[in-house]
């Protein structure tokens, strides 16, 4: 592995990773990425390709250190609820305990979202025997905030079944809004102290326009599709996420961690690949942008690869655009 990183790049060559999830823990930079199989089945629109088993935990020092893989952290064969598709996952530190948030389809084929537990960033993680009860959908992304409480945010549209869970009861022929009707959210839960379980159900956020209104669901250059991530930056809350069929990240800002939200602008124009899925995280005193594409397979969708990104903010909060290389 390269003993110095370049923006742009992928940060690891030996194996296929996506979805990165990054974060500082103990001084160091962890990312939580999904791990892509090498196999060469079809592409389709549910996701039947990304056929993800387990996951490896990375870590560097800083930007000028060689990454590590710390290894298998997860595996699917150990969690009792799941039988297959542990897809993008996310991990929360509280309580002198590291939190490792996963999605995987359960043993009826719906997807649900788990939660383990470990001593070490770097895992391994011990899954609790049942998935977090009142879950659903996929992409889980925690904040603690400052006063401590956990946020948890998941949902994804098309192979992440968010549309068919509308009233929060699984309806297999569940299709998304007319495209003049309000767009889906991703949704939001409170987590009990213990970061185990949900508190008082998921409730669907709300992203506005500049006008105050909703977006519609045929406004596919800003609409929400999947990959929600939630950083807070000077007191405002950033709601970031993958549009999905046009392939872009976008955000919006609140003041409150469960929105509603503003609608502000794109961070990263498009990629090899058919989408993305990011993180933003606090690095001493730069920001980054961590994201995958597909250039490590030259365009295969599901070998991809993760990269990062210094990311850097107007004098009035805004994220100044991403131009991937």
């Amino acid at each position: 592995m390269s003993t110095q990183l370049k923006q742009h790049r992928p940060i690891v060559t030996h194996i296929y990773t996506a979805d990165p999830s990054a974060h500082v823990f103990e001084g160091k930079l962890y990312i939580y990425p999904s791990h892509d199989l090498d196999h060469d089945e079809p592409s389709n629109d549910n996701g039947d390709q990304y056929k993800m088993e387990d996951y490896h935990v990375l870590s560097l020092d800083d930007f000028d250190s060689p990454v590590v893989d710390h290894g298998e952290a997860l595996h699917v064969r150990d969690v009792p609820w799941a039988s297959k598709q542990m897809w993008a996952p996310d991990a929360a530190f509280k309580n002198g305990t590291y939190y490792f948030y996963f999605p995987a389809r359960d043993l009826e084929g719906n997807f649900r979202i788990g939660v383990a537990t470990g001593a070490s960033p770097a895992g391994p993680f011990k899954p609790e025997p049942n998935y977090m009860a009142g879950s659903f959908s996929i992409d889980p992304a925690v904040l603690v905030d400052d006063d401590g409480q956990g946020y948890m945010y998941f949902g994804g549209l098309w192979g992440g079944q968010l549309e068919k869970w509308q009233g929060d009861v699984f309806d297999p022929e569940g299709k998304e809004p007319p495209v003049d009707a309000p767009a889906l959210g991703p949704r939001v839960a409170r987590l009990s102290e213990d970061m185990l379980t949900i508190e008082g159900g998921a409730q669907e956020i709300a992203i506005l326009d500049e006008q105050g209104q909703p977006l519609l669901s045929g406004d596919e250059e800003r609409r929400f599709f999947e990959g929600a991530w939630v950083h807070k930056y000077n007191g405002l809350y950033y709601l970031s996420y993958s549009t999905g069929t046009t392939h872009k990240l976008v955000y919006a800002t609140s003041q409150t961690p469960q929105g509603p939200y503003t609608f502000r602008g794109t961070i990263l124009e498009p990629v090899i690949g058919w989408t993305t899925h990011h993180s933003i995280v606090q690095f001493r005193d730069k920001w980054y942008l961590f994201y995958h594409d597909s250039s490590l397979s030259d365009g295969v969708n599901h070998k991809r690869c993760v990269k990062y990104s210094e990311l850097q903010y107007n004098e009035d909060g805004t994220i100044r655009l991403v131009q991937p290389d």
